[in-house]
């Protein structure tokens, strides 16, 4: 498809042209009458627009909160109107209270937004929101729009688009050079948009069991706190406005669609608020003032909740003081055996403690409990290459990577860590190049399977497969360049 890196680069690299008028115009990609891109097509231009987007924004590499917050959008997506559409969920290591929703499902959620939600039920109604957006092909409609548009002004509002997704004042500048009319339009697209997506997410939150009250309880907070921000309010805010009417408009349909009596709906779990006490401890500051933090919470309450004793512990090894840390998880994990939180972090603890042998224990232990489960996996390949065990290692990334259709970069650098301690030269290049390509680095991935090539006595079966995708990276990275 000829047109993905030209559209990529209008969507990703939120650049603006002269405004000067144009001859060429962007290829058709869609039409009014719904007959928009093919699914195949959509999910290519996503996972175009997320290894972009991996160049510019620092994603959170972990996970267990990957695997969280992966597991609380498919629960969403379950329920939704296109059950079966594959979604990407993923956290941006962003202290702004934002969300935004890419082509092809890929849905990103800032690290403020995150901690400023005080309930699971918040964070899903944030996620429903997102996930309506695209299965009622909103992104696909602006796309649409922009294809009858000249290079130039498609570019401004592409651009606008997704640069008003983290930075509503740029959006506004790169909006200025497209015609009046133009952005009129766009405006009104989303605030219809807007509207829709809250009705349709909050259907999908009842079905997945969520309290929808959870969505207008969040945006009552962020209006309510809104007097406090001045110039500087929440990204969400100012591209997802929240007026009093949406507000009101939001309650009622949450009273209405709640369930009558014998059927409890999820508002709140503690492994949101596990995962969101990890995530304060791995963006904050420095140590001492997360772990600072967590002291005085606990301090200030009489029954301090489990997870900010679990904060605390993960806030005392940020620290170095492991024994103290050991000691406040074994009464957590006495007090909850079964809590695959408490077991990982212990053994993370213990491999630093340099107890390999007790943290290879909880993690075959947790396996036992979790069978086949991809995230508790990748734990423990990794201390198994730290316990110099490579080969058993490079067998579960294997499986990982064999379990998924979508592997994540974080997967393949598994594999190459594995390989590479295995002295399997060329596995670990061919799994490094797959890591630098998902990051958006083509030329660097090009680079590595150059040097997989050279690798002596390559099998005829590796020989070809590396040819096949030198091939592949090649003809992206020149289609690139040329657009």
């Amino acid at each position: 498809m000829k047109w993905f890196p030209a559209v990529l680069t209008l969507i990703a690299v939120f650049a603006t042209f002269p405004s000067a008028a144009s001859d060429y115009q962007l290829p058709s990609i869609g039409d009014p009458s719904g007959a928009l891109i093919t699914p195949r097509e959509e999910r290519e231009l996503g996972a175009a627009f997320m290894r972009q987007l991996r160049q510019s924004v620092p994603i959170v590499d972990d996970r267990e909160i990957e695997a969280y917050i992966e597991s609380t959008g498919n629960r969403i997506v379950a329920s939704s109107d296109s059950p079966t559409t594959q979604f990407t969920f993923f956290v941006v290591n962003e202290p702004s209270i934002n969300a935004f929703a890419g082509p092809g499902g890929y849905i990103g959620i800032h690290t403020g937004l995150f901690l400023a939600s005080e309930s699971e039920s918040e964070l899903a109604g944030v996620l429903a929101h997102e996930i309506a957006h695209v299965t009622q092909k909103h992104l696909l409609r602006a796309y649409d729009a922009a294809s009858r548009m000249s290079i130039p002004s498609a570019a401004a509002m592409l651009a606008s688009i997704l640069i008003a997704t983290q930075d509503a004042q740029a959006g506004t500048a790169a909006m200025a050079s497209v015609q009046a009319a133009n952005i009129q339009r766009q405006i009104n697209f989303t605030r219809a948009n807007e509207k829709e997506a809250d009705s349709i997410g909050m259907q999908a939150l009842v079905r997945s069991g969520y309290d929808p009250m959870g969505m207008p309880t969040f945006f009552q907070r962020l209006q309510q706190n809104s007097r406090y921000y001045g110039d500087q309010a929440p990204s969400f805010l100012r591209t997802h406005p929240v007026t009093t009417d949406r507000i009101a408009e939001a309650q009622a349909r949450a009273v209405q669609l709640k369930p009558t009596a014998g059927r409890k709906l999820t508002y709140d779990s503690l492994s949101f608020r596990l995962m969101r006490a990890k995530l304060r401890v791995q963006i904050a500051d420095n140590e001492k003032k997360a772990l600072t933090w967590f002291e005085k919470e606990i301090a200030n309450r009489k029954n301090p909740d489990a997870s900010l004793r679990y904060g605390k512990a993960l806030a005392l090894q940020a620290n170095g003081r492991l024994t103290d840390a050991s000691n406040l998880l074994l009464k957590l994990i006495k007090e909850d055996p079964d809590r695959i939180a408490y077991r990982l972090a212990l053994a993370d603890v213990e491999l630093e403690q340099g107890k390999t042998k007790q943290a290879l224990g909880r993690y075959t232990d947790a396996l036992n409990l979790y069978p086949s489960n991809k995230m508790i996996m990748g734990y423990y390949a990794k201390a198994l290459i730290k316990a110099k065990q490579p080969q058993k290692a490079k067998g579960i990334a294997e499986q990982i990577l064999r379990g998924t259709s979508s592997p994540t970069p974080q997967s393949y650098h598994l594999m190459a860590e594995a390989a590479g301690a295995a002295g399997d030269k060329a596995d670990a290049y061919e799994a490094i190049a797959e890591y630098y390509y998902l990051n958006g680095q083509t030329r660097t991935a090009i680079q590595q399977l150059d040097r997989a090539l050279k690798v002596p006595n390559l099998d005829h079966i590796q020989t070809v497969r590396i040819e096949s995708r030198l091939k592949q990276f090649k003809a992206e990275a020149l289609a690139e360049e040329n657009s």
